[in-house]
């Protein structure tokens, strides 16, 4: 970890019992409230539930270090991603998605951008550059690809995009800003779904938008107040309370992922395996410039269908479930949500278990999908 790593990371922690007087609670309180006492001009305070809540600020306020910018919370990765897209485009514009990135973005801008009058445009990460920028105005990345952990050089990219006057907008999702901070590379806008790592417990669906642009930032924020897509204050709350514990959490199940990443290269059941920390992975040379951390997202590539399932099942200690970035680990097939990938191929979400009883437990199950080594 380096050291604005490390600072962030003891600031947050800290960051609201600076601020307390004698007497006040070390833990955040939980303020669910439609009204607030409001007499004589509303100016400067607290006027109304869509608006204004304690419990976000302090949230925002969290995020904002971790990102070293603003932020505006939302109740959703997808709610954040909608509020930076519909706040950046309008109609006759022209906007550039990964066309192997999380299949609800590309429905989004399908069925919603498109016939407003946005021209959608699809490029693979890995060929993401590959006619370059001119007359794109709003450039939507995904480093690494969710779920193929594809990369893009998000500094080229965004110096290219600002150089054609064009907004460039990252979804660093997969990573949180312990693992990748696209602002500090040069990006616009950042988007995550805070409902994954950050929250970490999966028991919340939240998201933010961070951006160091003035403009940017009234604008998402008017979206916000005028849509009405707020967090309920428990959600963030909750949020807030996950991010004490990120650092942690992110090491722990990023050392893993590098220690099962490298265990499973020469598996038999496994023909393919993507990991941004494996020296023989194609994307591990821009990982190293760009990414703090190798992240704890694990792609493989099993025979078939029923092979990729039957692992799964096998697994004690990876639940069968969609979404990652939780305290339990856990695998998924994703091609039977209509993501470009092998049929056989599964993602790994590697939590916070002992990673000796996780690898033991991968192991036993790849083997009883290898004739020969089912024992």
């Amino acid at each position: 970890m380096d050291e604005d790593t490390r600072k962030r990371a003891a600031d947050l922690l800290h960051l609201r019992g600076q601020g307390l007087s004698k007497g006040d609670p070390v833990a955040l309180p939980l303020v669910s409230s439609s009204m607030f006492h409001l007499p004589g001009d509303p100016d400067g305070a607290a006027a109304y539930g869509r608006i204004d809540n304690p419990t976000w600020e302090a949230l925002e306020h969290s995020l904002s270090v971790l990102e070293a910018a603003p932020c505006i919370a939302f109740p959703s990765g997808m709610a954040a991603i909608s509020a930076a897209l519909f706040a950046t485009l309008k109609a006759g514009q022209t906007l550039l998605v990964p066309s192997d990135g999380y299949y609800v973005t590309r429905l989004l801008a399908d069925r919603f951008l498109s016939p407003l009058g946005i021209r959608v445009v699809e490029r693979p990460t890995l060929g993401f550059s590959d006619g370059g920028f001119e007359g794109i105005d709003v450039v939507f990345m995904e480093s690494p690809s969710n779920p193929g952990l594809d990369l893009c050089d998000i500094r080229a990219i965004a110096t290219a995009v600002r150089s054609t006057g064009g907004v460039s907008i990252v979804d660093n999702t997969t990573m949180t800003p312990f693992g990748q901070r696209p602002l500090d590379l040069g990006a616009d806008v950042v988007v995550a779904a805070d409902t994954k790592a950050p929250g970490g417990h999966s028991d919340v669906l939240m998201g933010h938008v961070a951006t160091r642009s003035v403009a940017l930032q009234e604008a998402v924020l008017d979206w916000r107040k005028m849509s009405g897509s707020i967090p309920s204050p428990h959600a963030a709350w909750l949020l807030h309370r996950g991010l004490e514990t990120l650092e942690v959490r992110f090491d722990r199940m990023c050392q893993s992922a590098q220690i099962i990443a490298e265990a499973l290269i020469d598996h038999p059941a496994v023909s393919t395996i993507r990991y941004p920390g494996l020296t023989c992975d194609p994307s591990h040379e821009l990982a190293k410039l760009q990414m703090l951390r190798f992240g704890f997202l694990i792609g493989i590539v099993l025979d078939t269908k029923d092979s990729a399932e039957a692992f799964i099942n096998g697994c004690r200690y990876f639940r069968p479930a969609t979404s990652f970035g939780g305290v339990h680990s856990s695998a998924e097939r994703r091609a039977r949500w209509g993501d470009d990938v092998p049929d056989g191929f599964v993602r790994l979400s590697i939590g916070c278990e002992p990673v000796d009883e996780l690898l033991t437990d991968l192991l036993r199950s790849l083997d009883q999908q290898t004739p020969g080594l089912d024992g």
